[in-house]
C-alpha cells in the first residue's frame, strides 16, 4: 500500500500520510511522493483547496527515530544529516510557498517533532479533540529542522514557542485552541468533514480572490506598510477584470447566490 495517498474530487484534493502502524513517520518515498502531489496541486488550476491529514490515530510523529538511530550509528555526518534535511523534508516546506490554493490541516491525532512543523505548514489547522502538539526534538537531543524554529513564534509569541521547543512537553488540542495554534478543535468524528466543508466552500469561492488574499498575506509579512497597499493595489486590479467578480458583484444588486466558475 503507498505510504501516502492522493486524491481528487470537486475541486479539492486530499493527501493522506499513509504508515499509521509507524505513526506516519517520514520516508524518503513518502516525501517524495509528497512533493510529487503537492506539485500537482500547484499546477492542475481543476484543484482549488487541498487538505492534508494523517491515517489512523497519529497525525504525524515525523521522522522515523529509529532509522536515524540506525544512521547515526553507523557514522552518518553532519554534513550528510543537513543534506538529508535539505534533499528531502526540506522540500515539503519550500515547495508550498509556491502555493497559493488554500492549504488546510486536519490533525487526527498526535503530531510531534517535525510532524508538528509539517502541522504548522496549514492556512487553517483544525485539530481532533484527541489531538496533541509536541516539538519533541530535545527529547532526542536534537533541534527543531524542519521550520518549527521559524514559525512556532509567529504562531504563539516567542516566550511561548522556547517553552514548547525547549521543554518538548506536548500541548493538548484545547490548549492549542487557545494560544491560537489551531483554528478550531471538534469531536474526532467531526474532525474531517468540517475540514473538508470547510476546503468545499473555498473550492467554490472566487478563486483568484482566494489566491491573491493568501498572496497578500505572505507578502505583507515580510514588507511594509506602504508596499502592502501598493500589492493590494495591483491585486485589486487584478481581480476585477475576473470573470467572478462581475458574476458577484451581479449576484449582489440581484439579491441572489453567486455562481463563480474560478476565473
Amino acid at each position: 500500500m503507498s505510504e501516502l495517498l492522493f486524491e481528487t474530487t470537486g475541486g479539492i484534493a486530499t493527501i493522506t500520510l499513509n504508515r499509521p502502524d509507524s505513526g506516519n513517520a517520514f520516508t524518503l518515498e513518502m516525501l517524495a511522493d509528497w512533493e510529487k502531489s503537492l506539485r500537482v496541486c500547484i499546477a492542475d488550476d481543476a484543484i482549488r483547496a487541498v487538505v492534508l491529514t494523517g491515517a489512523g490515530r497519529i497525525f504525524c510523529s515525523g521522522g522515523d527515530v529509529k532509522r536515524m538511530a540506525r544512521v547515526a550509528a553507523g557514522g552518518q555526518t553532519a554534513w550528510d544529516r543537513g543534506q538529508y534535511l535539505v534533499d528531502h523534508v526540506h522540500r515539503i516546506p519550500l515547495t508550498l510557498q509556491e502555493l497559493d490554493k488554500p492549504y488546510i490541516v486536519a490533525v487526527n491525532g498526535a503530531a510531534t517533532g517535525a510532524g508538528m512543523d509539517m502541522a504548522l505548514m496549514g492556512d487553517l489547522r483544525f485539530a481532533a479533540e484527541s489531538a496533541r502538539f509536541a516539538e519533541s526534538y530535545i527529547k532526542v537531543g536534537f533541534v527543531a529542522g524542519d521550520g518549527g524554529a521559524w514559525m512556532l513564534p509567529r504562531l504563539v509569541g516567542t516566550p511561548k514557542a522556547l517553552e514548547m521547543l525547549w521543554t518538548g512537553d506536548f500541548v493538548s488540542a484545547a490548549e492549542a485552541e487557545r494560544i491560537g495554534l489551531v483554528n478550531k478543535v471538534l469531536a474526532d468524528e467531526a474532525l474531517l468533514p468540517h475540514a473538508m466543508a470547510v476546503a468545499e466552500r473555498l473550492a467554490n469561492g472566487p478563486t483568484v480572490a482566494i489566491r491573491l488574499m493568501k498572496r497578500m498575506v505572505r507578502q505583507g509579512a515580510n514588507s511594509s506598510f506602504a508596499e502592502a497597499l501598493t500589492f493590494a493595489a495591483a491585486c485589486t486590479g487584478v481581480v476585477a477584470g475576473t470573470e467572478d467578480y462581475r458574476e458577484a458583484t451581479a449576484a449582489f444588486a440581484e439579491k441572489r447566490k453567486p455562481v463563480f466558475k474560478g476565473r
